[in-house]
């Protein structure tokens, strides 16, 4: 059941240390959106118009690409790619940055390091996925062919199956950079096309992270993580804005998967005693027909496409 959260205050701080951390992080900004300039111009320099079938052109001083056919080729405004290089304060949705990935041809590594210079990923403890138990890992993938994965109160993925790999394998258009399932819903294009329950779903994860929070007001890494996915996503800053919360819940997520058609799954959540507020999630099939379909949702044994 989704419920309304009063407000809360978080303990007040000395206004000196607040203001000092205030210009900290307002450095730091800024020498992270200087870094993201240079390796843009570094990577555009790479390349040249005749890497896109386009002609040389005339009083080139500079080896690579121009700003402007960067901004040509990705399909985003001229004025917008000069300020992202130039290290303004700007947003820049995940669906533009991987507009400019494909531009510049950058791979997997490369396109991590922009979303993070990018501050288009969620904020994660170094170490955090190393911190599962064995016990735990061997528990998630003994669980197979049932998709399972662990989760934390933020929705980090810190651990999957391979049956919840393969069931997830073409949700992204691009390779996933987030391991994280709210984000994976929020920055995906294709996510609405994937779920038709889609709103309910994501305002349920909102809603079960806010309940979470209650337990971390005040944390940097929480505090820096919703302010980060509320400028990606005026979807999520709304549904924040609610204070709606929730508890866990049997649910259904339908699920169209590309060669197995309509999938219905019940999503339950056994708790992890040994790690505090983890949880692992698993899908079992809902319906006779689901079952059947299941085994094709595994890349090595995939068949015919089944039409949902």
């Amino acid at each position: 059941m989704v419920t309304y959260e009063p407000q809360d205050g978080s303990a007040r701080k000395d206004p000196a240390r607040k203001s000092s951390a205030r210009k900290d992080a307002a450095r730091a900004g800024e020498r992270r959106r200087a870094e993201l300039g240079k390796f843009l111009k570094a990577r555009r320099a790479r390349l040249s118009p005749g890497d896109f079938g386009m002609p040389p052109g005339s009083r080139r001083r500079t080896p690579g690409l121009r700003r402007e056919e960067v901004a040509l080729l990705a399909g985003v405004g001229v004025t917008w790619y000069t300020w992202l290089e130039q290290g303004r304060q700007i947003n820049a949705s995940t669906q533009v940055l991987d507009a400019v990935a494909g531009t510049l041809r950058l791979d997997r590594a490369e396109r991590e390091h922009l979303y993070r210079l990018a501050e288009a990923t969620p904020l994660r403890t170094e170490g955090a996925d190393r911190a599962v138990p064995e016990a735990i890992r061997e528990i998630v993938r003994s669980l197979d062919p049932l998709p399972a994965s662990l989760l934390n109160a933020r929705h980090d993925i810190l651990m999957s199956n391979d049956a919840s790999e393969e069931l997830f394998w073409e949700w992204h258009t691009m390779p996933c950079v987030h391991k994280n399932t709210l984000w994976c819903c929020l920055t995906e294009p294709a996510a609405r096309g994937k779920l038709p329950e889609y709103e309910a779903h994501v305002r349920y994860l909102v809603a079960r992270m806010r309940s979470g929070y209650s337990r971390h007001i005040g944390d940097p890494d929480w505090e820096e993580d919703i302010r980060r996915l509320a400028s990606l996503s005026r979807e999520f800053a709304d549904l924040w804005a609610r204070h709606e919360v929730a508890d866990p819940e049997p649910r259904t997520v339908t699920y169209l998967h590309p060669l197995a058609g309509t999938l219905h799954l019940a999503a339950s959540e056994l708790q992890v005693p040994d790690m505090t507020e983890a949880r692992i999630v698993v899908y079992t099939p809902r319906d006779d027909q689901t079952r059947e379909r299941m085994p094709l949702t595994r890349r090595t044994r995939a068949a015919a496409p089944v039409i949902g």
